[in-house]
């Protein structure tokens, strides 16, 4: 088992894994056997208190990506707690970036589909960056990528995501039972109490867990709300009653651990697998699905307005402000990162259910948009990733070479440049 999880914590298996899902969905409800696959999403089971008879479609949606978000809450709360964005200064530049990755797609969306009758619910479907897939995308291209541009998209994804569950929590709860919203506090704070106390115990916190995200989905906001407040409320720090920095990890660092081959493993993967399955009725119903308005709404926002958006915030944010990108980061590979995040798999299937209710016409072309829109831009993001690679690589291998043994590159010599060979001396 633990062999396993350790393959499962990988982030090309989990990638693979969400892809696997996505296309065994839709192959079965493109076969004969389509009526099966319809029948396993419509599979009803669960209590009817707190409205948890749920399908196993509405299960995976609200349930396993509340995991799914927990697990992405902890990571980006490290981060900015304890990890390279801990900085103001280097933290404002990737979340510019996940703002502007947001704004434009949305306004993008509206301009070409907002004129549609009932295609304005969806302009937030192009707003997301699917965490699990680009950063899957970027550990198989950009092997010699600098550390930086991943930091830089986790931050970025989950930042857009976070503000994609604000959206849904606001413009996607038609109703709102504010009782269930406000006894759901009484679980979270016995959690937050808990686990500020450093306990582990998983027969605590889980019925905890369990009963803040079941009175959050009671309440109308969408049950993964629940998963990112539970992840806020997990320490970073390391206990200094418990023997401080040497201790261990810290809670948060720990929780990450054990959760994320669950992530990986079954959530994100089972809810490609029931989300994406789209009958496509042959060619003629694959254009119908891709050139209507909504479908191209979200084909440029995801695949034009992600990009654009996210450029733009940087660069203003760089211009106006003290903020800069990492010194190990150039514009190019800001680019190439910016049109991977054109990638909206997870959270954006899930606002089209949301938007245009499971099993409709318009929720079945979203499907094929923002699957046909990941695609694109993996593509094309894999080919700029691999010319950047190849260039970090090639630079890496020249500022290692010294024949004179002087502890100065040769490529500093070579290039006359004294500024850096000086800083080479004295360091």
């Amino acid at each position: 088992m633990r062999r396993i999880a350790d393959i499962l914590r990988k982030e090309t298996v989990g990638g693979t894994l969400l892809l696997v899902g996505a296309v065994a969905a839709m192959v079965w409800a493109n076969s004969p056997w389509s009526d099966g696959y319809q029948a396993v999403r419509d599979l009803t089971f669960g209590p009817a208190v707190l409205h948890l008879d749920l399908s196993l479609a509405t299960w995976a949606a609200d349930g396993l990506l509340a995991i799914f978000f927990f697990v992405a809450g902890l990571e980006l709360k490290r981060e900015f707690v304890a990890g390279d964005l801990r900085e103001a200064r280097r933290a404002a530049v990737p979340v510019a970036a996940a703002l502007g990755g947001v704004i434009v797609p949305a306004v993008l969306y509206l301009l070409v589909a907002g004129g549609a009758e009932g295609a304005a619910r969806g302009w937030a479907i192009p707003t997301a960056t699917d965490i699990a897939f680009a950063l899957a995308v970027l550990a198989i291209v950009g092997r010699h990528l600098p550390t930086a541009l991943r930091t830089f998209l986790l931050t970025l994804a989950v930042v857009d995501d976070l503000v994609a569950i604000v959206i849904i929590a606001v413009a996607y709860t038609d109703q709102l039972s504010p009782i269930p919203l406000l006894t759901a506090l009484l679980p979270l704070g016995l959690f937050a109490a808990l686990v500020q106390r450093r306990v582990r115990a998983w027969w605590l916190l889980l019925p905890l867990a369990f009963a803040t995200w079941a009175l959050v989905h009671a309440s109308g906001v969408h049950a993964t709300v629940a998963g990112v407040l539970l992840a806020f409320a997990v320490p970073v720090a390391r206990s200094e009653k418990a023997g401080g920095p040497d201790a261990g990890p810290g809670l948060a660092e720990h929780f990450e651990h054990r959760f994320r081959p669950l992530s990986a493993g079954l959530a994100v993967p089972v809810f490609a697998f029931l989300s994406a399955g789209v009958a496509l009725n042959g060619l003629d119903g694959l254009t119908d699905a891709l050139t209507s308005p909504v479908a191209l709404g979200v084909l440029v926002g995801l695949i034009v307005g992600k990009p654009l958006g996210i450029m733009a915030a940087t660069w203003l944010v760089a211009r106006f402000t003290h903020a800069r990108l990492h010194k190990d980061l150039a514009w190019v590979d800001l680019a190439a990162l910016s049109i991977l995040a054109g990638i909206g798999f997870t959270v954006s299937l899930l606002i089209g259910e949301l938007a245009f209710g499971a099993g409709t016409a318009t929720d079945d072309h979203v499907k094929v948009a923002v699957l046909a829109a990941s695609i694109v831009s993996a593509l094309l993001a894999t080919v700029l990733l691999r010319l950047r690679s190849r260039v970090h690589r090639r630079v890496h291998e020249a500022e290692t070479i010294d024949r004179d043994h002087d502890g100065i590159p040769d490529l500093y010599q070579d290039a006359g440049d004294e500024t850096i060979a000086g800083d080479h001396r004295q360091g």
